[in-house]
């Protein structure tokens, strides 16, 4: 059996304790991806020291020259495309055209991230006061942690570690327990574009590692994507500590398919924005709203789509949709079914996990749409992150409005409709940090801010310039060349 280990100083090392846990493919629960190391505190310390004295270091480099190594890492990422989108498939499930996506993502993260070290643009304003100027800059902040989800193993850590990184700033990563082999890929690229040591550091381990980098009085940036109770958990912690956090959380996405839609373009969207990634994503489409004219007619055509998707290993060609992360997510599959059933909601396919015996070893669920769910029924509230579609019917334009915006998430939302008064009007009312006009509620660009509002996020955004935010602070200084004392505003009125 393969064994990984922490990446802490430009070295590979074991956990402090010598602990390891494993690791295990959710297409087939019988093949043991590997065996990594388990970190815990003492590791943490390690891991930060070594980042705190690299920062002292790596903020002097001048900007564009961290972006060389930037740009070095993109095409490190590019060459190892294919065989990083197996890895991460094994690891954790989605199609391999989906993985190389996720590896397309990073690498189109790292060349942004390489421009923008030569676009970090301050301010230089006039003064109020004679013989003086005033300028502001961005300058790097320090240690920053950095906690991902498993779903997107590669592009979502990009989001955050390469605009740090850029900016100036040095990194702890801790992967997620269900993806850390992608997280010691990331390391090995990382090293082979030249980052110095101690500029990026990777921790494998479980939850309670994660506690003690937010804990931790050195580490001064987190960045979290996660579920919505551990991110305000976080974010409590670093308010008492008094250190910044970003936060990316849960979801309760919804389509929104007007009378005049393209009925054959939403339905695309709504199968790939539902069953894309298993339904395992922050964007994904829990939720489709349909006008009460073509409600029955939509659900009709689903239902042809749904159950001719093709269920099975990622690594299989022609699979159009993998299993869920683990036994877990699984079990709250059948569940969140059972009470949708209970509680009224119309079972129109699937609902159940796989049994047949290709997939019985596999933590597979069918591609499951359940109609009438109205917003009081608990499947139209609670994130589900599994191939479960709720269906609802909307009387009306502001009906479908008020059905998406029913919802504790704001994360991203999308209609259909070939009426451009109701689109913009839904691009001002749709209350998202994200919005799709005639496209899926998943399909975000490097180049743009990602997050979102309410239960969704902190009001930091991902993605684009708007990290830069994220990993920098403001300095203002005035240069006074009058060889006076001016006060300001006493002496100037």
């Amino acid at each position: 059996m393969e064994k990984f280990k922490n990446y802490i100083n430009g070295a590979w090392v074991d956990a402090v304790s010598g602990k390891t846990f494993l690791n295990y493919n959710p297409a087939n629960l019988e093949d043991i991806i590997g065996e990594f190391a388990l970190s815990d505190k003492e590791d943490v310390q390690n891991a930060v020291m070594a980042a705190k004295e690299a920062y002292e270091k790596w903020r002097l480099v001048p900007a564009p020259k961290r972006g060389d190594i930037m740009r070095k890492v993109g095409d490190i990422f590019n060459r190892r495309k294919k065989e990083l989108a197996k890895v991460m498939t094994r690891e954790m499930g989605k199609p391999t055209f989906e993985t190389e996506g996720d590896v397309q993502e990073a690498i189109d993260t790292a060349y942004y991230a390489a421009s923008e070290t030569r676009r970090l643009f301050g301010h230089t304003v006039p003064s109020e006061m004679n013989n003086k100027m005033n300028l502001s800059f961005r300058t790097p902040i320090g240690v920053v942690g950095v906690i991902t989800a498993w779903n997107f193993p590669i592009a979502v850590p990009s989001w955050k570690i390469l605009p740090a990184i850029a900016a100036g700033n040095t990194v702890i990563f801790k992967p997620s327990k269900d993806a850390p082999h992608s997280g010691v890929i990331f390391a090995e690229i990382m090293e082979e574009a030249g980052v110095p040591k101690g500029v990026f550091n990777v921790l494998l381990g479980k939850g309670s590692m994660g506690d003690h980098i937010v804990h931790h009085p050195d580490v001064r940036v987190i960045g979290f994507t996660g579920s919505t109770e551990i991110g305000c958990q976080i974010a409590e912690v670093c308010g008492k500590l008094n250190k910044r956090c970003s936060l990316e959380m849960g979801g309760k996405n919804a389509q929104i398919v007007m009378d005049d839609a393209n009925l054959e373009l939403a339905l695309e969207g709504a199968l790939w924005g539902a069953f894309g990634t298993t339904g395992q994503r922050c964007t994904a489409t829990s939720r489709l709203i349909v006008h009460k004219n073509v409600y029955d007619k939509f659900i009709d055509m689903l239902k042809v789509r749904a159950e001719k998707l093709k269920i099975g290993p990622g690594l299989q060609a022609g699979t159009d949709m993998g299993p869920v992360i683990h036994m877990k997510s699984l079990e709250n599959c059948e569940r969140i079914v059972a009470i949708a059933v209970k509680e009224g909601g119309r079972l129109i396919t699937g609902g159940k996990r796989c049994t047949t015996p290709e997939l019985a070893k596999g933590c597979f669920f069918e591609p499951t749409i359940i109609a009438d769910v109205t917003e009081k029924h608990t499947l139209f509230n609670e994130e589900v992150f599994g191939p479960v579609l709720s269906v609802s019917k909307a009387d009306s334009f502001e009906h479908a409005i008020e059905l998406q915006n029913h919802c504790e998430y704001g994360l991203s939302g999308s209609i259909y409709t070939k009426d451009v008064n109701k689109a913009w009007v839904a691009a001002r009312e749709i209350q998202t940090g994200i919005c799709y006009i005639n496209a899926p509620t998943i399909g975000a660009e490097a180049h743009m801010p990602f997050g979102g509002v309410k239960g969704t996020g902190n009001g930091h955004r991902e993605g684009g310039w708007t990290a830069f935010d994220i990993f920098t602070e403001w300095k203002t200084v005035y240069f006074d060349y009058s060889d006076t004392l001016q006060r300001a505003q006493i002496d100037n009125y």
